[in-house]
């Protein structure tokens, strides 16, 4: 068949599809990832794993988290399309893998790796833990309460304000463009994992997350690591004191039912929190055991 043969008979049988099989005809040529920029500079990745933030300037490029190996690598690709500039600075928010896994894709090309101190040691631990040291590229710079730098006319810095979803969590503030990627600070809608060995603490998150509402001002827009099915992973202070909420109930809840001489078995059946209803989907059993484990539970 010629060329021309086969645009007419592709076009010809394109037409006669439905709708729905048009829908996912042309779903199975797009990329799996979507880039989505939230100003000139700053945007960000979703692909698989947590959100990743990039900002990009004259000066160079610095990226906030990186996924899993194979999505580093699209973003990596992605970044090239929009100029030569180096990668000045990658950001770990935590330590997790859907969040690090990806840092080795970025051995040889960023500058300096960051991170909390104690989200370095985290992921040193689980490598350890999970014999995957080879496939780790740690960062060479750490911090304890607060680190900055400057590329370009954007100053980056990161704040931490205590356990939360894990002992380690980096809130890091494009302060130019008043943007603040949560890492996993914020499940938008979601049920969260509550990282008990790696340091978490719901009591504690709650207040990190008071401290960033009272560090950060109402007209600030925020990243968030997840976000549940039909909700972004972008939002406002009103998305944080809504999770920050939800976090309250679901120790309030978990009381309650202990209280109540509930078992641990008992509470698990819960299939939504009293008072966060928009909170829906599987994973309860995640934020639920882990307030169950902090309130003494056994």
């Amino acid at each position: 068949m010629n060329r021309r043969s086969f645009i007419q008979n592709t076009a010809l049988t394109f037409g006669a599809l439905t709708f729905a099989q048009k829908n996912l005809l042309a779903s199975l040529f797009e990329d799996p990832w979507k880039i989505k920029m939230l100003t000139d500079s700053i945007g960000i990745f979703t692909e698989r794993g947590g959100t990743i933030g990039f900002m990009l300037s004259k000066k160079g490029i610095a990226v906030v988290d990186t996924q899993f190996p194979d999505q580093s690598k699209h973003l990596i690709d992605e970044l090239k399309k929009r100029g030569t500039k180096p990668i000045k600075l990658l950001i770990n928010t935590h330590h997790h893998g859907d969040h690090t896994s990806g840092n080795i894709a970025f051995k040889g090309i960023a500058e300096t790796i960051v991170a909390h101190t104690n989200s370095k040691l985290n992921q040193e631990t689980v490598a350890k833990q999970n014999k995957s040291e080879d496939k780790q590229l740690y960062p060479d710079i750490t911090f304890t309460d607060k680190w900055k730098k400057k590329i370009g006319s954007e100053k980056i810095s990161l704040h931490y304000f205590g356990a939360a979803h894990t002992n380690g969590d980096s809130l890091v503030h494009f302060e130019h463009a008043n943007i603040v990627h949560m890492g996993d600070l914020v499940f938008n809608r979601r049920h969260p994992y509550v990282d008990r060995p790696g340091g978490a603490n719901i009591k504690s998150w709650i207040q990190v997350l008071e401290k960033a509402l009272g560090k950060f001002s109402n007209d600030t827009q925020y990243i968030f690591g997840h976000a549940g099915t039909g909700y972004e992973v972008t939002g406002k202070a009103d998305d944080l004191r809504a999770f920050q909420n939800y976090l309250g109930n679901v120790l309030q809840f978990t009381e309650k039912e202990m209280k109540a001489g509930k078992t641990k078995e008992e509470l698990l059946k819960a299939i939504s929190i009293p008072g966060s209803e928009e909170w829906k989907g599987d994973g309860i059993f995640r934020p639920l055991t882990a307030a169950w484990e902090e309130l003494g539970g056994k």
